[in-house]
């Protein structure tokens, strides 16, 4: 294999593609090609997981069983068996990304105008976009200070009757506290999604994040602890729907069933309160070739990402100043995608500003995340007033 992709076949003016990156035929070494072009473009964070996606496919092709199909095949199947082995479960569906996850669980909710979804403002806009999108209201419950994830107690308080949805948000990987949840979702019939984008691997008191609400989406984006080629998904049910999840990811399309003269039927899916329409979030092999690469090192991934938020914890727990994120207990375990601390400004010496300079200087990347979202622009536009959120 040359050092350098060869064989261009499609010209982007100063950028050159391989032409497996416009869809023409497949062909496993033009893949490879793709994949050392995408790892000269790239900072050397990506390159690992880059070259173990090189490295399958090149195993492939030495086997001569290069993968007929570039979207749902064999690959895609044994991702999915990994990941049901990993979290417990036994529907896992690779999907384009966990947006994707989010709407098909609110779409099993039959969610539509006036209805109402409770979620923290503390998330990333994908969270809320679907119930946005079909003119649901989202109420935001407050979160707890120390955790910053959404508290049981505040969404016990703004449940009503149209209530269809609760989304515990596990951000930067620290499980909510799940069973509180559960019990309300039990005693007024709501259905739970769990937005595990940044906690596969997470537990609470002995269960995988995401296995105990009705549904958990998790996401492989190019930030995540594992990713699968920069973009996807995976969607779990506890719900005997579960077995549906499959039909969601392609329009409802149902080999099984034929109209007569025809190859396929196009299925509705049975809803909580009434049938609805698929959408296609179908994955590709390439993305499950390099997840699967990865999940064998996700214990060893985590373990890592541990050992660093303790040695923080340590430095930063001496500046009374600063809050640092929380370690794990018996109970809990978080996947550390993100390290979170706050910053107390009454007893910090000096401006924040100058404190992020300083982390910068030291190599520490530090960002401002996340935004409550509430006071992003779309929100504002479809009636969602700041002032009243931020009294909340």
């Amino acid at each position: 294999m040359p050092n350098k992709p060869s064989d261009f076949r499609y010209n982007t003016g100063p950028s050159r593609v391989p032409w497996a990156a416009v869809g023409e035929n497949y062909n496993a070494s033009d893949v490879v090609a793709l994949i050392q072009f995408l790892i000269m473009k790239n900072d050397d964070e990506y390159d690992h997981a880059l070259k173990e996606v090189e490295a399958a496919i090149q195993k492939l092709s030495l086997h001569g069983k290069a993968p007929g199909k570039l979207s749902l095949g064999e690959n895609v199947s044994l991702l999915e068996d990994k990941i049901n082995e990993y979290l417990g479960t036994n529907n896992a569906t690779f999907i384009t990304n966990a947006t994707a996850g989010f709407e098909i669980a609110y779409k099993y909710a039959n969610l539509g105008p006036g209805d109402e979804v409770i979620a923290p403002a503390i998330t990333f806009m994908a969270t809320i976009s679907y119930p946005l999108s079909v003119g649901a209201k989202v109420i935001f419950a407050d979160v707890d200070p120390r955790t910053i994830n959404m508290d049981p107690a505040d969404v016990a308080k703004k449940i009503t009757k149209k209530t269809k949805v609760i989304v515990p948000v596990h951000i930067g990987g620290w499980p909510v506290d799940m069973d509180p949840i559960m019990e309300l979702a039990r005693k007024h019939d709501i259905v739970v999604l769990e937005d595990a984008a940044h906690a596969f691997g997470s537990v609470y008191k002995g269960k995988k994040i995401g296995t105990i609400g009705h549904f958990g989406a998790f996401s492989f984006h190019e930030v995540k602890n594992v990713t699968s080629f920069g973009e996807g998904g995976v969607l779990v049910s506890t719900l005997p729907f579960g077995d549906d999840l499959k039909k969601c990811r392609f329009l409802g399309l149902d080999l099984s069933k034929k109209i007569k003269n025809w190859l396929y039927d196009v299925v509705a899916l049975e809803g909580k309160y009434g049938p609805f329409a698929a959408g296609n979030c179908s994955s590709t092999e390439i993305q499950a070739l390099g997840l699967i690469q990865q999940m064998s090192r996700i214990n060893d991934i985590i373990a890592v990402r541990r050992k660093n938020a303790e040695y923080l914890t340590k430095r930063f727990e001496v500046n009374e100043a600063i809050i640092p994120q929380l370690l794990d207990t018996e109970e809990i375990q978080s996947t550390h995608h993100l390290y979170l601390l706050q910053i107390d400004p009454k007893k910090l010496k000096g401006d924040i500003q100058n404190l992020k300079q300083k982390l910068e200087e030291r190599g520490v990347t530090n960002i401002p995340h996340f935004a409550p979202l509430y006071k992003f622009n779309v929100l504002k536009r479809l009636g969602y007033n700041q002032e009243e959120w931020e009294k909340a």
